[in-house]
């Protein structure tokens, strides 16, 4: 069993991840925005006849490497997520499409942003 993984799977679930609220939460209402994400990998690029190249990223933590590369066909990449649109344009948004749960959201946000703040006139 290969323990490669792909560079759009990686990608697709570390989206996932930041996207999916934290198990147990009382709420689906995010209480922070990502402006961006970078990810340095270490990858090996593969030739894989008219399909084009296959790219894989080496297994964390691993001492070895898998399929046959060594470290000459290693490549070191840096990948930058970023969202399409800008907070401003979700928070319209969602406040446009859920009325009824925008001031919810602005007081939940509020309380996580000044929660543990020692001054109560914030």
């Amino acid at each position: 069993m290969s323990n490669e993984i792909g560079l759009a799977e990686l990608i697709q679930q570390v989206k996932q991840e930041l996207l999916t609220t934290y198990p147990g939460s009382e709420n689906d209402t995010p209480l922070l925005s990502i402006d961006s994400v970078e990810l340095e990998l270490q990858v090996t690029v593969k030739k894989e006849g008219k399909a084009g190249i296959k790219i894989n990223v080496l297994q964390f933590g691993g001492g070895e490497l898998s399929g046959g590369a060594n470290r000459d066909d290693v490549q070191k990449v840096k990948v930058k997520l970023s969202p399409l649109v800008s907070k401003e344009v979700l928070i319209n948004t969602y406040g446009k499409k859920n009325p009824e749960k925008y001031q919810q959201f602005v007081d939940q946000t509020l309380e996580g942003i000044l929660k543990g703040s020692d001054d109560p006139g914030i």
